[in-house]
């Protein structure tokens, strides 16, 4: 992203998320405020989704991947999770659907892109909940655990990460750094994120569509940096303390949400969502 200006990525995954509830009527993800957050630029953002209908993949990957981290995160407060934590929220509307009594809430990202999220949301009149805290991180610069202490988290409760649609963005180091303080914490944690396998592992439509959003991103100057192949990445994750790994292919999406025959072409192309937990 540019210094001083919002991630245009984090406006596009919001625009893929708001167009499922008009287009698909929400049947994967279910969002209310998807669409108010967008403010002004949710009729150019939904008029572009309804023009190029090859972003329906990209929207069903999007709006799966917010689904399962939600129903993770329901699972891991049954388990005994205390704390969220958003790694790189965006325009993400979770700690604003409602009451969530019993979980304190950190939503952390780059200092332009939150300044720009919480003018949305005073634009929008969506309040902020009182056991919600904003803690501003660059990820490649900042120290992620020394911002979170700083506002209150706590690494000896059991705490969920969330972090959607930012590891292809950031390099390994940063990655691995991340996931070693998580897997760290003695209170024990869950983690969801997605990752994309490398370019070589993926054939045919999805490769071609792979092509195509990689050429995007980069040509708005985000590229994505960081691939995976998924058996060494699990191998990775328990090395750092993950003892429960749930990773869920692209190709899976359509079949489990859907209820679509598996194919190779379906959501999400090279892309996975991947939950790791230590407890």
């Amino acid at each position: 992203m540019q210094a001083g200006k919002p991630s245009r990525t984090a406006l596009g995954a919001a625009g893929h998320r708001a167009a499922h509830q008009v287009l698909e009527g929400g049947r994967i993800f279910s969002d209310p405020l998807a669409v108010r957050i967008l403010g002004d630029d949710a009729d150019a953002l939904l008029r572009d989704a309804r023009e190029n209908p090859g972003q329906a993949l990209m929207r069903m990957f999007v709006s799966a991947r917010s689904r399962f981290a939600e129903d993770s995160l329901a699972l891991a407060r049954e388990r005994g999770a205390t704390q969220l934590v958003v790694l790189g929220a965006g325009l993400d509307t979770f700690a604003y659907r409602g009451p969530r009594p019993g979980l304190r809430m950190f939503e952390v990202d780059h200092p332009d892109t939150q300044a720009w999220k919480r003018a949305r949301l005073a634009d929008a009149g969506i309040a902020a909940p009182e056991n919600l805290t904003y803690v501003a991180v660059n990820f490649e610069s900042d120290t992620l655990d020394d911002r979170l202490v700083a506002n209150g988290f706590d690494g000896d409760a059991q705490s969920f990460f969330m972090w959607l649609g930012v590891t292809p963005y950031l390099t390994k180091d940063a990655i691995w750094a991340t996931l070693g303080w998580i897997g760290g914490l003695p209170g024990g944690a869950h983690v969801v994120f997605d990752y994309g396998e490398p370019r070589e592992a993926v054939s045919g439509a999805a490769r071609a569509y792979m092509q195509e959003r990689m050429a995007r991103v980069a040509a708005i100057g985000e590229p994505w940096i960081s691939f995976f192949e998924p058996a060494a990445l699990h191998a990775k994750l328990h090395e750092l303390g993950f003892r429960d790994i749930e990773d869920v292919r692209g190709a899976e999406i359509g079949e489990r949400y859907l209820g679509m025959p598996k194919a190779e072409d379906a959501p999400g192309g090279g892309g996975h969502i991947l939950r790791a937990s230590t407890v």
